[in-house]
């Protein structure tokens, strides 16, 4: 008998919910943490933007994953600062005085703001264009 069995997926339990949300935390956790070493030269400013995240995800994740939802571009942008921040370290970590001789932070700080600023205008311009469409007088039916 060749067909006849479906294949069945496994029962979706309460536990493994919770363990695979925790581990996505983790994740998250781990990525903020790798995030602030790169950035930070001070252990205060390391554990103020751990903390930060931490909050942030803990309180603002509905919000902020419904605004990632509605601007998908968002995701490339948080990606792009991630590969940033992991070329500085591994530069930082084959020759460290030279990148603190050509001041590769503040290059790196520059270009983050600079994306950031053109992403949120480009939001803001998408809104409203996506407005202006809707306002158009609609062309008769024949």
């Amino acid at each position: 008998e060749h067909g006849g069995k479906a294949a069945t997926k496994g029962k979706v339990t309460f536990t493994s919910v919770i363990l695979q949300i925790l581990m996505i935390d983790l994740v998250f956790s781990l990525d903020s943490v790798i995030t602030a070493v790169g950035i930070a030269d001070h252990l205060w400013v390391m554990v103020v933007a751990i903390v930060s995240a931490a909050a942030i995800m803990l309180f603002a994740s509905g919000y902020v994953a419904s605004f990632v939802k509605r601007h998908p571009t968002t995701k490339i942008l948080a990606l792009a600062f991630l590969i940033l921040i992991g070329v500085l370290l591994v530069i930082e970590g084959w020759a460290g005085h030279a990148a603190e001789e050509l001041h590769l932070k503040n290059y790196a700080y520059f270009a983050m703001a600079f994306s950031f600023i053109v992403e949120m205008i480009n939001i803001r311009f998408r809104t409203n264009q996506a407005v202006s469409l809707n306002n158009q007088p609609k062309m008769p039916e024949h």
